[in-house]
């Protein structure tokens, strides 16, 4: 599956996700079956981090079965309910995840990253968080004032979605929690880093985690550690890397983590970023008043944001 949370006049609908479009399927539900099919229709229009959050997710893959034979397949929706139909570039997107209760990011997993530092790679997962508030929808505007920091960053990441509660799981067991993956932008606010000798507040700066465009379920992406990441800013290329140069893998991850602490449904784990950051590029390529910065994931598809300063320009 691939789903994505949709801003239909005020309210965060479900949508199915195809190749071709994004279909409104929480209002989809009720005009095909009005007062019938109650419980299909609830976990319809449910957000994403409801389903989650219920356990709803087998309910949900059931009534999405039944909706896509109801209607003759939920890909030909376009020619009987054009309204409920949108372009995957024009659909009116959310972050995928409105409300999760911990944004769990990684430091340095990458080996390039480490490289391009000087840095030797770290024994164990460099653990930080990110504050939900810092949620960003795709195609929003990440937004930051000179009068706090002059030196933002992206980061490209593949974000892992929980499924389930998960506590002391082993790393041969951790697909089992994982609900999919989306794409994300860990921007970061350098000077910030630098000053504070910590990375919470440089890296949760409101607007500063992008999220979408929407989550692929895990048993559609099938290995995450063999996907392509890229970030580009204004048509040029800037990271180019591969999951599998992650020094800590997912199922690592995942068993990391929940020795400490519980993975809730719709807990989101950023796992690193590749080499090319622009504080470490020569000379040093920093966020601009205006820059368009896309994050692209293999099998997920882009998430774009553009950027500005809200008090004049970084320079």
């Amino acid at each position: 599956m691939r789903l994505a949370t949709l801003n239909v006049n005020g309210k965060a609908h479900l949508g199915w996700v195809s190749d071709r479009w994004v279909v409104d399927v929480a209002t989809l539900a009720g005009r095909i079956w009005g007062d019938r099919e109650e419980a299909y229709r609830t976990v319809l229009q449910m957000s994403l981090d409801m389903v989650l959050k219920a356990d709803g997710v087998p309910l949900l893959r059931e009534a999405l079965h039944a909706l896509d034979k109801a209607v003759g397949g939920l890909e030909y929706v376009h020619v009987r309910f054009p309204d409920l139909v949108y372009a995957p570039e024009e659909a009116p997107l959310l972050q995928s995840l409105l409300a999760p209760s911990k944004i769990i990011a990684i430091g340095l997993n990458y080996r390039d990253h480490c490289e391009e530092q000087n840095l030797t790679p770290p024994e164990r997962p460099t653990v930080f968080a990110k504050f939900p508030s810092a949620l960003l929808r795709p195609r929003g505007v990440i937004q930051w004032s000179t009068r706090l920091t002059r030196e933002v960053d992206y980061e490209a990441e593949l974000a892992v979605i929980i499924g389930r509660v998960a506590r002391n799981v082993r790393a041969s067991e951790a697909y089992y929690y994982v609900f999919g993956y989306t794409a994300a932008n860990d921007v970061s606010a350098r000077d910030l880093q630098r000053s504070d000798k910590q990375w919470v507040r440089a890296k949760s700066l409101d607007t500063f985690c992008p999220l979408g465009p929407w989550v692929v379920t895990q048993d559609e992406i099938g290995d995450p550690m063999d996907l392509a990441i890229r970030c580009v800013v204004n048509g040029e290329v800037r990271q180019d890397g591969h999951t599998g140069n992650m020094i800590f893998d997912v199922p690592t991850l995942i068993e990391f983590l929940s020795q400490a602490f519980t993975l809730l449904p719709g807990d989101i784990i950023l796992t690193g970023t590749p080499s090319g950051v622009g504080i470490f590029r020569d000379p040093p390529q920093l966020l601009q008043d205006g820059d368009v910065v896309t994050v692209s994931i293999e099998g997920i598809g882009d998430l774009t944001n553009t950027c500005r300063v809200l008090d004049g320009t970084t320079e």
